[in-house]
């Protein structure tokens, strides 16, 4: 009883919260004195962790190179080819290699593979339309020289063939990369403002757009391993302008290049071109929008006007033909 009772006293109760917080003060106080130095062994651990992140990273890099890899395997029988026939001088200048670049194919391989589709597939077409032509006897009403005439024309849609493959893949890899550009901006200006630097910055950038752009994706990766290896950063940005061939982009590469070289913050020019990157992308929705009602006048007068006469219209006319 005596022990409940001094227990339970307020005065004793008091004391004992007193001496709690007394002693974990002192511990608090002490705690960083009495803990021995770690940093040596986490800072071990850490480089041991990034050694096997780094050897998992690679073997995983090694067992795909096989299946997919941005520098693809030349092959032998259409370099002899493109050398043989010296295509490149004939068939080749800086504005053929910027689209092929523009379209994702940068590999030597990707231009021999184009300069010989460019070199065989007018034949190939020519052989076609004469087959077309004279063996099967399609067009045997015309005369000859229009016959020929539609030989030639198809073996020179051949030629060109390769182009507008080209041509079309480029637009839609910059389709891509233009309607993602302004969210890799926003990204960029957070990981910027943040703290972090350019490189990673766009490393993260790239990570975060590969769902929805893998061709911007690609292209920032690309950017940000030529920032860390080449001597000159101007270059790498200039690089990823000419690559994407878009102005948007472009005008963001040397927003950055004279960022860095006068020494004004990247996160107010980031954040203008971001700005404007929406602006832009909000004025071609509207376009699109307005260009709309043009657009479906033809529909709905071959479609849905018909019908609605016919809706409206049919019943008086079925109770006309009743009546008489």
């Amino acid at each position: 009883m005596d022990l409940a009772k001094t227990l339970t006293d307020p005065i004793t109760l008091l004391a004992i919260l007193v001496a709690i917080a007394v002693f974990a003060t002192l511990y608090t106080l002490a705690s960083p004195l009495l803990e021995r130095g770690n940093l040596d062994k986490r800072m071990k651990a850490v480089s041991t962790e990034r050694e096997q992140i780094r050897a998992r990273e690679r073997a995983r890099m090694n067992a795909e190179q096989s299946k997919t890899s941005l520098r693809a395997q030349n092959n032998q029988s259409v370099r002899q080819i493109v050398d043989r026939f010296n295509l490149r001088e004939a068939l080749v200048d800086d504005k053929t290699v910027a689209k092929l670049r523009a379209a994702g194919l940068r590999s030597q391989n990707a231009l021999n593979m184009f300069l010989v589709a460019r070199f065989l597939l007018p034949f190939v077409f020519l052989a076609l339309a004469i087959v077309w032509i004279f063996v099967l006897g399609n067009m045997a009403s015309k005369p000859l020289p229009i016959r020929m005439l539609v030989a030639i024309v198809v073996a020179y849609v051949g030629f060109y063939a390769p182009n507008i493959y080209v041509s079309n893949l480029m637009g839609k890899r910059q389709a891509s990369i233009k309607r993602a550009w302004p969210d890799a901006l926003d990204l960029m200006l957070i990981c910027v403002e943040s703290g972090i630097s350019m490189e990673a910055a766009m490393r993260r950038a790239a990570e975060e757009m590969a769902q929805q752009s893998p061709p911007l994706a690609e292209e920032l990766v690309l950017t940000t391993a030529e920032l860390s290896f080449l001597q000159d950063r101007r270059t790498a940005l200039e690089n990823l302008g000419n690559r994407t061939m878009l102005d948007g982009v472009k005008a963001v590469c040397q927003a950055l290049i004279q960022a860095e070289r006068y020494g004004t913050p990247i996160a107010s020019a980031l954040r203008v071109l971001a700005q404007e990157g929406r602006d832009e992308r909000m004025n071609e929705a509207e376009k699109k929008a307005a260009a709309l009602p043009p657009k479906l006048t033809v529909p709905m007068i071959l479609f849905f006007l018909p019908v609605l006469v016919a809706v409206i219209l049919g019943p008086a006319g079925i109770q006309v033909a009743d009546k008489f």
